[in-house]
């Protein structure tokens, strides 16, 4: 049962850190044309493989994309956060699917 609760409790992790880097995404979105803006990700992929494979806590951090920024100092590029949204939806989808299996492995072991 630990096994199932550590698996959970991993894929809620990332759960939470997708529905942070889409609202990134969306602010992102939404500042496309304010000027100075600079766009920001959520990194936390590299954090919870560590987690996994050394024990330990993960971290999500949002830090500057780092893309060029226009004439008017924004650096927000609308095909590039439409992908990452596209991305972002594709994570989302698999993470939500391991946690129904994980639900169903654990309802089966509950009802034998």
């Amino acid at each position: 049962m630990a096994d199932a609760t550590q698996s959970i409790g991993i894929l809620q992790f990332a759960l939470d850190s997708i529905v942070e880097q889409q609202q990134t995404i969306a602010n992102n979105i939404a500042n496309v044309d304010t000027p100075g803006y600079q766009a920001d990700q959520v990194t936390f992929e590299s954090s919870l493989a560590n987690a996994v494979a050394n024990g330990g806590e993960a971290t999500a951090q949002s830090v500057p994309e780092g893309l060029s920024s226009g004439t008017n100092g924004n650096n927000v590029s609308l095909p590039t956060e439409m992908t990452l949204m596209q991305e972002n939806d594709l994570q989302n989808q698999t993470v939500v699917n391991a946690l129904d299996d994980q639900f169903a492995l654990l309802s089966d072991a509950i009802t034998g």
